[in-house]
């Protein structure tokens, strides 16, 4: 059987050794938390997109008791970018999120489904989206979708 190597790179850094712009998304990622609605887990996300004209579109997860019902972060931002400016990509993503405690050490990562659509738009757009993910031990920082789900699902899938 013939084996295939997938390896990623991420980096590492403190939120001061990123742009000024990226540093500014960050941040209304982390004020996004504070708009989750998350009764039942208790644990806020916030998601930020900064589209190519350079607007700023943020999201934040919505809880509801029919558990399959809600959305994430992640998705929330992007579907609102969407809607609002279907003409314009989406170049980066920020995501951070908090628990009782407050915002949380390390960062987290987007789901399997919140993956899928940001390798759809990434497909869609024919450019990579970049990756920011808040703790406050220091931000991820991810070049494309591609690097965190190297064997993606998209539209030519189908042909």
């Amino acid at each position: 059987m013939k084996k295939i190597d997938l390896s990623i790179t991420i980096g590492f850094c403190q939120p001061d050794e990123l742009s000024e712009a990226e540093q500014q998304l960050i941040e209304s990622a982390k004020d996004a938390t504070h708009n989750s609605y998350s009764p039942y887990s208790k644990f806020a996300v916030g998601a930020a997109v900064r589209l190519a004209d350079g607007t700023v579109i943020t999201g934040a997860n919505q809880e509801n008791a029919a558990y399959p019902s809600g959305l994430c972060a992640e998705r929330t931002a992007i579907f609102a970018a969407q809607a609002q400016h279907p003409d314009q990509p989406i170049t980066t993503l920020a995501i951070a999120a908090r628990n009782q405690n407050g915002l949380m050490p390390d960062p987290i990562v987007p789901c399997g489904s919140c993956r899928q659509v940001m390798t759809e738009i990434e497909d869609r757009y024919k450019q990579p989206i970049r990756i920011l993910l808040y703790g406050t031990s220091g931000v991820y920082v991810i070049n494309s979708v591609k690097d965190i789900l190297p064997l993606s699902f998209i539209g030519k899938s189908m042909l």
